[in-house]
């Protein structure tokens, strides 16, 4: 291999055996000729990567220096050396690839990470393509992306590009997200490696990192990512991105370690999320004076204003003129076809769900704190009905949920990660649900008179001798059949109200501020009784022609739950509106656009809503004065009217659910880095889209599909 001296004089070198340090072997005198000897470099070496013959120095990894001992944790209090914490053997294989063999590096055992220069980063992207081509990836996958920010007025116009892959984190959230556990946090090198043959393509993992690491790939429906090029580490080379740049702005080595000719190791720079989410193995330098302030140049209206301590965070990028804004503006819009996403599964899902639960756990929770009509209602022949109706909810609701997936038949592999995820917890509390269930459906069967007449009637009609007139709810009593009821349907509230509470938890994600509040939880229980009510109550008012239930003694209880559903999610609004109406974070920015893009939609949610607190007031008011006191007799003069009054304001509450729910997914702004004017820009991929671009593969803009 030759390399050039600062003479210019060219000369020829060979490496050491064992030697994984910068690549600086000795002369080789001998040979005359300029002809080296194949495969000489990779003497000593693991046979992961092959080393080409004329491998650069800045290539390889530095050696470590043995007196260097002080750095022992880095800055976040996390070992370097990660064997000490962990069971593993030093000398374990990665198996990358299915290859066996130890690599030969030996810092292999300590976290490494990035050192992104942005002073020296001139945006030309050779990075991205060198990842792009090491891993195969399609035009609209990049497992690292440059983006930049900007600010400032000519002539002193400035522009600070951010090169940004995944930064294989002390704290990986993606590891603790993904239901499927196809993610990893490796004591070689630190690498946090994700298995694409594990995933099933939710995309959760997508959700919760702050940095825009982990790719889902709408056509292969699944997720990879940066694998840290584990198998160019462990023959000493550096990452295919690293050894790409052009401008040195890109470094990589044990973590802490300063790269030579630096002056600063810092955490974060502007547009770079907090690194208190979950501490990132990246430093950075910048010392190029930049603007106050420095704006994204893709479609969030989010920039960047330094701080007196000298930090840059974000706030709302509302635009200089008061009358316009040049990303979004002031005016409000309805834009109720962009309400319509890929995401709408999980609209269904978690409103069929959220109502399943409220239809079942409302009359079961009343009826065993000893509230006599719900204790009617439990021992007629309704409640079997409203069981199976639950049943059935939730089944549909999973179902859809499972239409979400990229890889919808690998859905069993949702419960793989229970000890960490929320998203499997979620999913294993609402399968256990939907069992509890069908064991009470399964119990309530020998008391239910209509069973038994139609098993009689069954008998009559295929003629046969036997007597099949048999009343099973004698059964009951021996056995015990109506205690088993109870113990069964109180697992199944049990199991419910965990789904429940994890679905919340689902959300609350730090990378995405508008999520990241309790007025989900709120919405999402203020769902659960107002639609659940409002199912319970159809269910025993369909069915009171066989039964001796009060009908609108049940409608004015029923309402009363539903009314007490909206006022709970009406608290969490107005909580969310004044939070985020103070922050200056994505989720502020959110709400900006909730406020603007979608504003009339906005207003239109609220009143309804609104609308339907004082409408059902109202009702529940007027039928408490009219109903007669006589306990045998609880009537309603106008019977008629409440009972269209209320079907009215059931259906304007659906349609403000859907309403409310399709925004809680489209609005939400993720804390990631900032993209560029064409590439990881969201409105120029819409605006790619609706013109036709986005039909040439070259774009780079990934299909609508999931």
């Amino acid at each position: 291999m030759s390399r050039s001296t600062i003479e210019g004089e060219s000369e020829l070198v060979s490496p050491k055996r064992g030697d994984v340090g910068v690549y600086m072997p000795e002369k080789k005198t001998e040979a005359a000729s300029n002809q080296v000897e194949v495969g000489l470099e990779q003497k000593g070496r693991s046979n992961h990567w092959e080393v080409r013959t004329q491998e650069q120095a800045y290539a390889y990894l530095p050696k470590s220096d043995p007196r260097n001992k002080n750095e022992v944790e880095n800055r976040y209090g996390k070992r370097i050396d990660l064997v000490e914490l962990t069971d593993n053997p030093v000398g374990r294989s990665l198996f990358i690839n299915g290859n066996p063999e130890v690599g030969t590096n030996p810092d292999r055992n300590k976290q490494h990470g990035f050192f992104f220069t942005a002073d020296n980063c001139i945006g030309c992207h050779a990075c991205e393509s060198a990842c792009s081509e090491k891993n195969d990836n399609p035009p609209h996958l990049a497992f690292r992306s440059v983006g930049y920010v900007e600010g400032g007025t000519y002539p002193d116009h400035k522009r600070m590009n951010i090169s940004m892959a995944c930064n294989h984190c002390d704290d990986p959230v993606c590891l603790k997200g993904c239901p499927t556990r196809a993610y990893t946090k490796h004591a070689e090198y630190g690498a946090v490696l994700q298995d694409p043959e594990t995933c099933f393509g939710c995309g959760y993992c997508t959700w919760v990192c702050p940095y825009n690491a982990p790719q889902l790939d709408p056509v292969q429906g699944r997720v990879s990512k940066c694998n840290m090029c584990v198998d160019r580490l462990e023959v000493g080379l550096k990452p295919a991105c690293v050894s790409a740049c052009v401008g040195n702005a890109l470094d990589f080595g044990v973590i802490e370690n300063t790269p030579e000719n630096r002056q600063q190791c810092k955490t974060s720079i502007p547009g770079f999320p907090s690194p208190e989410i979950t501490h990132p193995n990246i430093r950075f330098q910048q010392t190029k004076s930049l603007p106050e302030e420095m704006s994204r140049t893709d479609d969030m209206p989010v920039k960047y204003r330094k701080g007196s301590d000298g930090q840059y965070r974000p706030t709302i990028d509302k635009g200089n003129d008061k009358e316009s804004d040049p990303k979004i503006g002031k005016n409000r819009y309805w834009n109720l076809s962009k309400l319509n996403s890929r995401e709408n599964p999980l609209v269904m899902f978690t409103l069929l769900v959220q109502a399943a639960l409220g239809t079942f756990i409302i009359p079961f929770s009343a009826a065993l704190l000893g509230i006599d009509l719900f204790e009617e209602f439990m021992a007629s022949n309704l409640f079997l009905p409203l069981v199976l109706l639950s049943i059935v909810m939730t089944s549909l609701g999973l179902f859809m949920s499972v239409t979400h997936l990229g890889k919808p038949f690998r859905f069993y592999r949702g419960f793989n990660n229970l000890r960490y995820s929320p998203m499997s917890r979620e999913g294993f509390g609402l399968a256990l649900f939907s069992t509890f269930l069908g064991l009470t459906a399964l119990l309530l069967i020998p008391s239910n008179s209509w069973i038994n007449t139609a098993i009689s009637s069954l008998g009559l009609e295929l003629g046969l001798d036997l007597d099949l007139d048999i009343n099973l709810s004698s059964l009951t009593t021996n056995m015990l059949l109506e205690r088993g009821v109870v113990i069964t349907g109180i697992m199944a509230a049990i199991s419910g109200l965990a789904g429940l509470y994890y679905m919340n938890q689902c959300y609350q994600i730090k990378a995405r501020p508008f999520w990241n509040h309790w007025q989900t939880g709120t919405s999402f229980i203020g769902n659960s009784l107002s639609l659940g009510a409002v199912v319970s109550c159809m269910v025993m008012l369909l069915s009171t022609a066989g039964e001796s239930l009060p009908s609108m003694r049940a409608v004015q209880a029923f309402g009363f739950i539903f009314t007490a559903g909206l006022v709970i999610e009406a608290i969490g609004l107005i909580g969310h509106n004044r939070t985020l109406s103070r922050s200056e974070n994505e989720g502020g920015a959110a709400h900006y656009i909730q406020c603007t893009s979608f504003g009339k939609t906005y207003l239109l949610r609220n009143g309804l809503l609104a609308f339907n607190i004082l409408a059902a007031s109202g009702l529940l008011l007027a039928g408490f004065i009219e109903v007669s006191e006589s306990p045998a007799d609880q009537s309603i003069e106008n019977e008629p009217f409440f009972l269209a009054a209320w079907a009215s304001i059931s259906l304007i509450n659906l349609i403000t659910a859907v309403i409310g729910r399709a925004l809680f997914y489209n609005l939400v702004i993720p804390t990631t880095m900032p993209g560029a004017f064409f590439w990881k820009n969201k409105g120029f991929e819409q605006h790619a889209r609706d013109i036709g671009l986005a039909d040439n593969p070259a774009t780079g803009v990934a299909p609508l599909a999931h």
